[in-house]
């Protein structure tokens, strides 16, 4: 390629990019001076300048200005060994290093061609870059890709700014190799929602409107301009109370946790300092219109809300609705709650493969068993027996 053809090409990717034409300037110049490493040694020490109004591209290479004694020559390097070994003492690598002529130059070298030049002065030498070669082609090929990758990673990360942490609205564009494809609102950004991320009993097509959860994303997450979007995260359920119970952006209610198996249950705790508020009928709202509309984004999954108390043993007897509770033992030490319930509510208690004594551990954060009253009163029995209480 002619070097006039390379620099429109320039202003054709900035174009293309919307990016200014400095960056992709900027970008080439890291590009160019990893290239030179690698064609010419790791060890060098290169600039690059790519000057748009002369259209040339300029290479410099520079060394660190040093002191003739960090020239060490091999004799002298054998002598620091013998010395050390009579000593009985290891050498320190330092002093044995070999000189790097690639990133240094002594001061009595440099002042052959500077009078006035000075230790740790950095010299400057433009190098000839006739045979830079195929490699360093490729070499700027992929640092410039990846920048331009990264940059649109940064201007992705601006567009969803306003739409991390929340519920919006996408379009679905189409089904592919297992994952959705979606249009994000109002952003040129593509949503990705994978076997993850969505109910395997829910079925979308395209055109279809759908609500999906946008997670903080941070600019370390190394995504090229395509974002992970989901409808099977707690934080989905928690949006979606969000935006149907204005008693919470009220500050009347808050939410103290949440627990979910997404497409089977869900268990949210809700909790109010606000005495005429009541948490659970303000979730359910009137003849059930919130929590019905909350459940139709979710089908076939089930909710339970559960009443937040400060009272370990009240919190976890809620956290195993719906199975009604007889008593709680527990271990504030261990955190280890043994839950006692009707002989014929154990298994309603425990759920369907354990899935409910699991969430309500999720929720309430203890470790929790559940016996039937029988069990309870054999297990109690056994270890009468074992330890002779009582004697």
């Amino acid at each position: 390629m002619r070097i006039k053809d390379f620099f429109s090409a320039l202003n054709e990717i900035a174009i293309s990019r919307n990016t200014a034409v400095e960056e992709i300037i900027g970008d080439l110049e890291t590009a160019l001076s990893a290239a030179f490493r690698r064609v010419y040694g790791e060890a060098k020490k290169a600039r690059v300048e790519v000057n748009m109004k002369d259209q040339k591209i300029r290479f410099y290479s520079y060394k660190t200005v040093v002191a003739d004694e960090a020239e060490l020559l091999d004799s002298e390097i054998e002598k620091i060994k013998e010395e050390a070994k009579e000593k009985g003492e290891e050498v320190d690598p330092a002093q044995i290093a070999p000189f790097d002529y690639d990133k240094f130059i002594t001061l009595s070298e440099a002042r052959e061609t500077d009078k006035n030049i000075k230790i740790g002065d950095v010299i400057e030498k433009e190098e000839k870059i006739d045979d830079f070669g195929r490699v360093a082609a490729t070499a700027v090929k992929h640092v410039l890709n990846q920048k331009i990758k990264e940059r649109s990673a940064k201007d992705a990360l601006a567009e969803v700014e306003g739409q991390q942490d929340k519920i919006v609205t996408a379009k679905v564009l189409k089904f592919e190799g297992g994952k959705y494809f979606l249009e994000l609102p109002n952003t040129s950004v593509q949503g990705i929602m994978d076997e993850r991320n969505y109910i395997k009993e829910q079925t979308f097509s395209p055109n279809d409107m759908i609500k999906v959860y946008v997670p903080r994303l941070h600019e370390d997450n190394k995504f090229y301009g395509d974002i992970f979007v989901t409808r099977t995260r707690p934080e989905f359920v928690r949006a979606l109370f969000l935006i149907e119970v204005p008693e919470f952006d009220k500050g009347e209610l808050e939410i103290k946790g949440i627990a979910r198996e997404a497409g089977y249950r869900t268990k949210i705790a809700v909790a109010t300092n606000v005495i005429h508020v009541d948490p659970i009928g303000a979730c359910v709202g009137a003849k059930g219109s919130r929590i019905n509309n909350i459940l139709s984004e979710i089908r076939p999954e089930k909710i339970d809300i559960i009443p937040w108390s400060e009272d370990p043993l009240e919190f976890i007897a809620s956290a195993l609705a719906p199975a009604n509770v007889l008593r709680v033992e527990a271990n504030e030490e261990t955190r280890h709650a043994r839950v006692v319930v009707p002989n014929d509510k154990l298994s309603l208690a425990i759920g369907k493969s354990g899935m409910n004594v699991r969430l309500a551990a999720k929720l309430t954060g203890w470790r929790i068993d559940v016996k039937s009253e029988e069990g309870a009163i054999e297990e109690d029995a056994k270890f009468i027996e074992e330890f002779d209480i009582g004697e």
